[in-house]
């Protein structure tokens, strides 16, 4: 009888173990499938097939918003053996032929993510010049990319979006922290890096510019880097582009309560002069960049636009202007487009998160939404928006995994997850 009982009890042990070994495969397996579907929705361009993929993520019986942002965040799949080292690489831009340069660790691991350095070169040269003479510098624990644009045009339409282009691209590929993603470069380079990253700062750990600096006309747009790390270094005795170009600018921003580091060398180069990069200022910008991170939702914004830079912005989108608003880009060839950018014909919005309240200023601003999050309001108690000392919105918002997912989708970077939005009208406002 005992033998009897221990066979049963050894054979029912062995069943539950098999049992419980079956349903944690399952649960595996249903994870594993939600994470790819999720995946799928992201990634299609197709509108019909992303509708049936997002039926299917919204039918999924554990859905909560949680497991949606982890699917987001670490459902995505990279190719397990990417090329490696330094690689020249093609890419269409707006119908343009266009390349960049870059390196990636030769030990790449695609369990591991990796800081993405972008970094725009000066007038002269190219990104294939560059990428030798800063991987050398930084080593091979970070992924670097260098495009190249004729004549260091990164002030260009076309530049800009060379570089979010690029951007986007390697981070397809290769598994890049979104959170770690730096832009850099020297002279026109330096340019471009306050001139792209200005509208974009949202997508960067940080900036460090070069010898480089923008009219001060434009400094207001410099308000976008207040959740943006800056790093600014500058030859005192550069003749090619004169040190208060970056002494007015780092000025602007103590002025503006900007944290920055603004970083003068007396060095000069036998050939260049005081307009270079001395290498015995990198160890301490690279200590710089590691103790930088992205910050994806931070409770105060200050966003100051021109009238063709109208994305999102961290949690904030103009999504209408109001009166003349300015074309930074144009107003290099055009003279009325040069009076506005003279007259700070801007749109702005500043906004600050207190407990559910959002106090918003704005100008020239008729219509703008703001994106919700749960690390910004308590979804549990109304939500109020106060623009310029008037209550537009009082009221609960509900989460929304739908609204999650396509949000995720149109930003594409992985790590900004909204799940309620407010849109406020001004237009019929008098000014």
């Amino acid at each position: 009888m005992i033998k009897r009982i221990s066979l049963f009890f050894m054979t029912f042990m062995v069943f539950l173990s098999a049992t419980v070994d079956v349903n944690a495969k399952t649960a595996s397996s249903t994870t594993e499938d939600f994470n790819l579907v999720v995946q799928q929705y992201l990634l299609s361009n197709d509108a019909a097939q992303s509708a049936v993929f997002l039926k299917e993520v919204l039918a999924y019986p554990a859905l909560t918003i949680s497991n949606l942002e982890d699917a987001i965040k670490t459902g995505r799949v990279y190719p397990a053996k990417p090329s490696t080292g330094f690689l020249h690489k093609s890419i269409e831009v707006a119908g343009f032929k266009m390349s960049y340069a870059m390196h990636v660790p030769p030990n790449y691991d695609v369990k591991k993510s990796y800081p993405l350095i972008v970094c725009l070169h000066g007038a002269g040269f190219v990104g294939d010049s560059y990428i030798d003479r800063w991987q050398s510098r930084l080593g091979s624990d970070v992924i670097l990319v260098c495009p190249t644009i004729q004549g260091g045009a990164w002030w260009s339409p076309q530049g800009e979006n060379l570089v979010l282009d690029v951007m986007d691209a390697v981070s397809s590929e290769y598994h890049v922290d979104p959170e770690k993603v730096f832009l850099t470069g020297m002279s026109n380079g330096g340019i471009g890096v306050y001139l792209v990253g200005m509208f974009h700062a949202d997508r960067f750990a940080a900036i460090a510019p070069m010898a480089g600096g923008i009219p001060n006309e434009i400094f207001p747009f410099l308000k976008n880097f207040s959740a943006t790390g800056i790093y600014i270094i500058h030859g005192a005795h550069d003749q090619v582009m004169p040190v208060r170009l970056s002494q007015e600018l780092s000025a602007y921003l103590e002025d503006a309560e900007i944290p920055h580091t603004y970083r003068e060398h007396g060095k000069e180069h036998p050939r260049a002069g005081g307009h270079f990069f001395p290498r015995e200022e990198l160890p301490a910008l690279v200590k710089w960049f590691n103790g930088q991170r992205r910050i994806a939702t931070p409770v105060r914004i200050e966003s100051v636009r021109d009238v063709n830079h109208l994305a999102p912005f961290y949690w904030t989108q103009i999504n209408q202007i109001s009166g003349k608003v300015a074309d930074v880009q144009k107003s290099l060839f055009n003279n009325d487009e040069v009076e506005l950018v003279k007259n700070g014909s801007f749109a702005s919005l500043t906004t600050e998160v207190e407990g559910n309240t959002v106090n918003v200023e704005s100008a020239r601003v008729g219509k703008f939404t703001l994106f919700f999050n749960n690390r910004l309001v308590d979804f549990s108690k109304p939500v109020r928006v106060v623009v310029n000392g008037k209550t537009y919105f009082e009221g609960r918002l509900t989460e929304s995994p739908a609204f999650l997912l396509e949000e995720a989708k149109r930003r594409g970077d992985g790590v900004s997850f909204y799940a309620a939005s407010v849109q406020i009208d001004l237009s019929k406002e008098k000014h």
